[in-house]
């Protein structure tokens, strides 16, 4: 059952940064459009996100959970020693909430559109920032757990080179799933040229962030490119991410727009895989070389046994009426 519940784990990482992080990269797109074409905008992500963008934090709440239950060591190494991330991170997802519902639902249209535009925009900036300045820690060899200070304990497992250009590389690939996925929501040619220059944009402030994340590694000695190059699957991951980069853009001249989700989901997918995969089942890397692992960090055996059939039984009962949500606003648009 333990395979089950770290299955259920990578899943919920996995699917909340593809719909989730898509989410938040509306906010990007929006925040980095010129300001005559931002109610444009607003009206296209709005109908691609407005009916279900609250479900897809359910991706987030399921990791938490699962963190919480089957893996205590885990989950407390992290809230304690990555709080001030973590709570960033969260204050951006209430913020980003809260104002996306008053600028679309507020019974009276003042003055303070102009407030909840922007805390929708920043916070759509700030969360997957933090989002990924929190993935780079735990897997950037900063965080200690015999600190003596308090900047050593909380500040600089998190604060430093690598981990911020993974939090700029994250922001990138939203905009970027946010850019791939609004082209396919509007009929409109112009709007869609403005998507496939904004997605263009995501790619190569991408590629400039992914490569900092490889320098910033490399200053910090962290083995990112023995874990990446050095493992086939790794290799085949990135040889993977970078065909279906060019299949995407080839459908895009071509003028074929149905099957971009799926690439681009499908590349990100790949690029965390490779990045993943060698230190897995590993979940926290210490500063003092050792590391915290999933299966040695796991629960109790009757706890895991618990969860495992609760996150069965409610996969069976919740996705089918997800894809149903989906299904329905998508049709209902159409």
């Amino acid at each position: 059952m333990e395979y089950v519940v770290v299955t259920f784990l990578c899943l919920a990482i996995l699917l909340y940064f593809l719909l989730g992080g898509a989410d938040f990269g509306a906010g990007i797109i929006e925040l980095f459009t010129s300001t005559k074409n931002r109610s444009r905008t607003r009206k296209t992500m709005y109908q691609a996100i407005g009916p279900v963008w609250e479900a897809n934090h359910m991706w987030l709440i399921i990791a938490i959970v699962i963190l919480f239950v089957g893996f205590p060591y885990i989950y407390t190494t992290m809230s304690v020693h990555l709080h001030i991330p973590l709570l960033i991170m969260l204050i951006g997802i209430i913020a980003r909430g809260t104002a996306f519902v008053f600028r679309h639902y507020d019974a009276i249209k003042d003055d303070m559109q102009w407030l909840y535009n922007r805390i929708f925009r920043y916070s759509s900036f700030i969360t997957p920032l933090f989002l990924g300045i929190i993935a780079g820690s735990v897997i950037s060899g900063h965080i200690d757990l015999d600190a003596k200070d308090f900047l050593t304990a909380y500040v600089w497992s998190w604060l430093n080179w690598f981990s911020i250009s993974v939090g700029l590389f994250t922001v990138a690939l939203c905009g970027f799933l946010a850019a791939i996925y609004l082209i396919g929501e509007t009929d409109d040619e112009q709007d869609k040229r403005r998507f496939i220059k904004k997605a263009e944009y995501m790619n190569i402030a991408a590629v400039v962030f992914g490569a900092m994340v490889f320098i910033a590694a490399q200053f910090d000695g962290i083995p990112l490119i023995d874990w990446v190059f050095k493992n086939t699957v790794g290799l085949a991951s990135i040889i993977l991410a970078s065909l279906s980069l060019i299949l995407l853009w080839y459908l895009l001249i071509k003028g074929e727009t149905k099957t971009l989700r799926i690439l681009a989901g499908f590349q990100v997918t790949m690029i965390l895989l490779a990045i993943s995969y060698a230190h897995f089942p590993n979940f926290i890397l210490l500063k003092n070389g050792d590391a915290i692992s999933l299966f040695e960090a796991i629960g109790p055996p009757k706890t895991i046994y618990s969860l495992g059939v609760a996150l069965l039984l409610g996969s069976i009962l919740i996705l089918p009426f997800l894809g149903y949500l989906f299904y329905k606003f998508k049709k209902k648009e159409e």
